[in-house]
């Protein structure tokens, strides 16, 4: 079966740490605990795994990140990439021909990917069991320490 593992991207970015670093892998552009955590789980169980940005929408890991931003979903922030905008990059990148999404993100990921996924794709949201930041960072990381996934 084909999977795809979409992880979140995290307000804080190279730019916080390196303000004069240009233009970045998306791989490279986040830094926060949560999102380092993710992509870590990610590349332990996925052979391919994508970063849901509000402002860019998926990216690859080597897609890359012009400069810092600030825009969240769940937002009125007026650069949030429409639904419209996210349908059409998902299918141009190729990600409806994978059977299973696995979202790493919270609750507000939901609505967001429902409205651009096929009718024959299953999403799980094994972090959804998990109440608060430090209870998903905690099971993310055992798992990748036990190789195991997270049912």
């Amino acid at each position: 079966m084909k999977r795809l593992c979409i992880i979140p991207c995290g307000k804080k970015k190279i730019w916080d740490a390196h303000p004069n670093a240009g233009p970045a892998r998306a791989e490279d552009a986040y830094l926060s605990p949560f999102h380092q955590a993710c992509e870590r789980y990610a590349k332990a169980f996925f052979d391919e795994w994508v970063i849901l940005s509000a402002k860019h929408g998926f990216l690859r890991p080597d897609d890359i990140v012009p400069e810092n931003y600030d825009v969240t979903f769940g937002t009125n922030h007026s650069e949030i990439m429409s639904a419209e905008d996210l349908s059409s990059q998902f299918c141009k990148k190729g990600f409806l021909q994978h059977e299973e999404l696995v979202m790493l993100g919270g609750k507000k990921y939901r609505s967001v990917l429902s409205a651009v996924t096929g009718e024959h794709q299953r999403i799980s949201y094994p972090l959804s069991a998990y109440k608060g930041i430090g209870y998903m960072l905690q099971a993310l990381n055992k798992s990748v320490e036990e190789m195991k996934e997270i049912n």
